[in-house]
């Protein structure tokens, strides 16, 4: 008697794509991808961060620190702000990991993508018009300076600004800083808050210099690591991450691997990251305080339409104008964000001058996200200046009191 051949182990299938989603699914995809939900790789650090996100914003403003030293801290928590400068610009290092560059605005990027660009960089250099003017020669001066000479800051090439004002940089600064958006020039160092300036030849690895995607595939590739940085984003949400223009994700979006879907309440289509939709978002939530140059809230309609809350950034805003004050940070607890501190610093207090509220459940959060900040800047104490819910301050410097003592 011969036994039965066993049965052959059924081949896997892969999950079925979502093809609808909740407001509240597409909320908590959006917070997991972008590094908010769940237990973060601490071993990764910043620079995971950094690829994770795609995209890290500079701008000058300094309040609590700069901002691309906010955007890690609000992920990984009060790590050494020494430690954040390092990963980004360690001069040390004969291999660079990442560069300056124009995404959503002036970036740190992984030097991965610097193939990416490349759309990027072939536009500029054949633009016909420009806001200023080179003296003749000046150009192929700081090219062969670079060469010459190795990094340099715009200054040590012999003139940085002027002024404070864009519009009156030095002959030299407008020449190294076209050269950086045509890729012959790189930034892979600051020192200090000044860009080093390098041949890309040079700084950048030849693994990477020497592959010029054509256009289609760079934008192919930025599109859908757009969408793996958003989760699940409309098409503005997509062409916003790197400031690429609607008719470009358009062409490319079909064969980006994103997958459509559509989310209840947004009344626009939407493509997600399929790997965002293998499993449920779930984890544990961040509570921190945000920099408004966070890629979590870069695009305001897509900050409304997945949480609900305006935001907008008041630092250009004349004074009495202000609603929300200089530098207001959103609070994000619970995968919601739940009011505003705008932040200053004097001495060892951090100082918030101004703090809104989302209703009574809002206290503790705020409280909480204001002492980790403190911690972090090194400040011992909190002072609260003003509340927009009066009936509520009592309570924010009563949570406050507690952990200080």
């Amino acid at each position: 008697m011969t036994s039965s051949p066993p049965h052959p182990t059924p081949t896997p299938q892969p999950p079925t794509p979502h093809t609808e989603l909740s407001a509240d699914e597409a909320r908590r995809i959006a917070l997991r991808a972008q590094g908010f939900l769940g237990t973060p790789n601490r071993k990764a650090g910043v620079r995971g961060i950094l690829r994770h996100l795609g995209a890290v914003q500079l701008d000058t403003i300094s309040v609590l620190a700069r901002s691309h030293e906010l955007i890690p801290y609000a992920r990984l928590g009060a790590i050494p702000r020494k430690k954040i400068e390092d990963a980004y610009w360690n001069p040390t290092s004969t291999n660079p990991h990442a560069f300056e560059y124009w995404s959503h605005a002036a970036c740190v990027l992984p030097v991965e993508e610097w193939p990416h660009f490349a759309f990027r960089r072939r536009a500029y250099r054949s633009r016909p018009l420009w806001g200023h003017d080179l003296p003749p020669g000046t150009y192929e001066q700081v090219i062969k300076q670079l060469r010459t000479q190795g990094p340099l800051t715009a200054t040590e090439l012999g003139g940085a600004k002027r002024t404070s004002d864009w519009w009156d940089w030095s002959g030299t600064k407008v020449a190294v800083e076209r050269a950086l958006m045509y890729g012959e020039v790189v930034c892979v160092e600051r020192r200090g808050w000044k860009r080093v300036y390098d041949l890309a030849e040079r700084a950048i690895p030849d693994t990477l210099l020497q592959d010029e995607l054509d256009d289609a595939e760079c934008l192919r590739r930025l599109v859908r690591l757009a969408g793996r940085s958003l989760g699940v984003g409309t098409r503005a949400d997509i062409a916003d991450y790197h400031r690429l223009k609607a008719e470009q994700v358009d062409a490319v979006i079909a064969d980006s691997g994103l997958v459509p879907v559509t989310v209840e309440g947004w009344g626009k289509p939407a493509w997600a990251d399929p790997a965002a939709l293998e499993a449920p978002a779930r984890g544990r939530h961040r509570t921190t305080l945000l920099s408004p140059f966070d890629s979590l809230i870069w695009e305001r309609a897509r900050t409304e339409r997945i949480f609900g809350f305006t935001h907008r950034l008041e630092a250009y805003v004349p004074k009495p104008k202000r609603v929300h004050g200089y530098f207001a940070m959103p609070v994000l607890a619970g995968g919601h964000l739940v009011g505003r501190v705008d932040p200053a610093r004097e001495g060892n207090t951090l100082v918030a001058r101004q703090v809104s509220l989302h209703g009574p459940k809002a206290v503790p959060a705020v409280a909480q996200a204001l002492l980790e900040a403190a911690s972090w800047v090194n400040c011992t104490n909190v002072r609260v200046e003003r509340v927009d819910a009066p009936d509520l301050r009592a309570s924010l410097e009563r949570e406050l009191a507690q952990a200080l003592t």
